[in-house]
């Protein structure tokens, strides 16, 4: 929006094009979406009590959590809020990117504000049953890989490449829309998993979204992906204003989101940034990339899936509790410890991820 003013202004300054640069636009986007988030996270928190608009804590959880009954949830809103308004100011909106990003974050965060309605406000602990979180999460889902498909304007943008192999690379035709599916609806549900401490879901993501932001940046420009031996996507690079954005909104969400927590972000913000994450890995293909800098999400999905297979198939539980988040609690690690190091083994993965630029 603003760009486009730029782009007006400039006839009559040419100190307006500045505007034109992609790193000072999501510098603009960081800043903004922090501002947004730390101004209007007050009022949000205050609204939310008034409302009475509490997180319900399992019985059966660390004893610990029992004092989190009550806290203000669906916090995510703020997030999603700040990370639209930003990115709606500070990006092209003539890119296709940029509105399938935005609409896939919006539409994933309607189904996560669904199953917290019920839950806190209609007080179903059940939320949205689990087939209809899924069935809405597929249709998002699959109509978004579809139109990634239709609207692919080169090879490129629908291959699958390997980090490490530079000559390793796999056409998928329309197998892109089924890897396109799972990625954004495992990393949805993923970051959802993880979301169940303090702040732990919210600092890797805000990690993980830098670091994608700096592959968009790199793969949206020709002669960096050339000499980085990584895919060239036209108009990829617009996507760091919305990775920008995100890091703004996600650091000024953890002002308040810290341990103790004031505000929980819920199912509607947690599906939507993970929903997003998956969408920009896909677009700058590289899943595999997302895969390991996540490594923290995949690690809690599997510890879900370990846990439910190995009770149904022997009735014994392999972690004494999942997540796995929560079995290190019941080890006797204090909250505060157990997210730190899950802090501390993204910022290595995430390392890990972007060393694979040159590595290849």
């Amino acid at each position: 929006m603003l760009l486009l003013l730029a782009e007006f202004l400039k006839d009559w300054h040419s100190g307006f094009a500045v505007f034109q640069y992609l790193t000072l636009r999501g510098i603009l986007g960081v800043l903004t979406a922090l501002v947004l988030s730390l101004c209007l996270g007050p009022w949000m928190i205050r609204t939310l009590q008034l409302r009475q608009i509490g997180q319900s804590v399992r019985n059966d959880g660390p004893q610990s959590h029992l004092s989190k009954k009550g806290t203000p949830t669906m916090g995510g809103a703020l997030i999603l809020s700040s990370i639209a308004i930003s990115t709606l100011l500070w990006a092209d909106l003539s890119n296709r990117y940029v509105w399938t990003v935005l609409a896939v974050t919006i539409l994933f965060g309607a189904v996560g504000w669904v199953d917290d309605y019920r839950k806190v406000i209609e007080k179903n602990s059940r939320g949205l049953p689990s087939r209809w979180k899924y069935f809405w999460q597929s249709v998002f889902g699959l109509g978004a890989a579809a139109f990634l498909y239709a609207t692919a304007q080169s090879p490129v943008e629908t291959t699958f490449y390997m980090p490490l192999l530079k000559n390793v690379e796999l056409q998928l035709g329309v197998l892109f829309v089924v890897l396109t599916y799972f990625v954004i609806v495992g990393s949805s549900n993923a970051v959802n998993l993880t979301d169940g401490l303090d702040g732990l879901a919210i600092m890797p993501t805000v990690m993980v979204g830098g670091a994608l932001g700096i592959f968009c940046y790199l793969s949206g420009n020709v002669k960096f992906a050339e000499y980085l031996l990584i895919p060239y996507v036209p108009g990829a690079g617009e996507l760091i204003v919305f990775c920008a954005a995100l890091v703004g909104a996600g650091l000024g969400f953890l002002w308040f989101n810290t341990y103790p927590a004031q505000v929980f972000m819920g199912d509607v913000g947690a599906l939507a940034l993970g929903a997003a994450l998956g969408t920009i890995a896909v677009i700058v293909r590289q899943e595999v990339v997302l895969f390991i800098m996540g490594g923290v999400f995949v690690m809690e999905t599997l510890s879900v899936m370990i846990q439910v297979a190995s009770f149904k198939l022997t009735g014994k539980r392999v972690f004494r509790m999942a997540p796995i988040h929560h079995h290190f609690e019941l080890k006797g690690w204090p909250e505060p410890r157990v997210i730190v190091r899950f802090w501390i083994i993204t910022v290595i993965l995430v390392l890990i991820g972007l060393a694979t630029l040159k590595l290849r």
